[in-house]
């Protein structure tokens, strides 16, 4: 499974345009280090080789991912309110299914209010926050660099970044 979403996004990543020079924040929860590490790197190489600027912002765990980032659009750094410091976010981290309902929490939780904040402002997002039932699944998925969901979370918000820059373009264009 893990070769056949490499492939699919080996695939995806050259039948796309992306985002060029932008400036990306990174909001990570380095609650389990090693994945998340593993999510960074990824996620760098991709927005490196865009010609990307990052600055990265640590929080504690994945519930307080959205907080930060509203945290960010308030303090007008990103979001629908004029250009903003960022063109986009990435944000990275992992939870693993435990034996209560904090698992379904926070998964939930922190889910919806990323998503929420991000139609409300208008915000190009790529999420790898892993939501798996052990650490082998997030070790398997977070690996790859490029090609893991690190990657894949940043090459999403990359294409929706120049989505955001051109999509009258496109939308004329597709228009019969």
């Amino acid at each position: 499974m893990v070769e056949r979403t490499r492939l699919a996004a080996e695939r995806s990543a050259e039948a796309m345009t992306l985002a060029r020079n932008a400036r990306v924040l990174i909001l990570e929860a380095p609650y389990y280090k090693t994945i998340t590490e593993h999510l960074l790197a990824g996620a760098l190489e991709v927005l490196r080789s865009h010609e990307c600027q990052t600055d990265r912002v640590a929080v504690p765990g994945a519930l307080e991912l959205p907080q930060a980032l509203q945290a960010a659009v308030a303090a007008g750094l990103i979001g629908s309110r004029g250009q903003g410091h960022y063109a986009g976010v990435v944000v990275l981290g992992c939870v693993i299914r435990g034996e209560t309902a904090h698992y379904d929490i926070v998964c939930n939780n922190a889910n919806h209010w990323l998503m929420e904040t991000v139609i409300r402002h208008n915000i190009p997002f790529g999420n790898a926050v892993l939501t798996v039932d052990s650490e082998a699944q997030a070790l398997a998925r977070a690996e790859g660099g490029a090609l893991g969901k690190g990657g894949d979370a940043a090459r999403a918000c990359l294409r929706l970044i120049w989505l955001k820059e051109n999509f009258s373009q496109h939308a004329t264009a597709l228009a019969p």
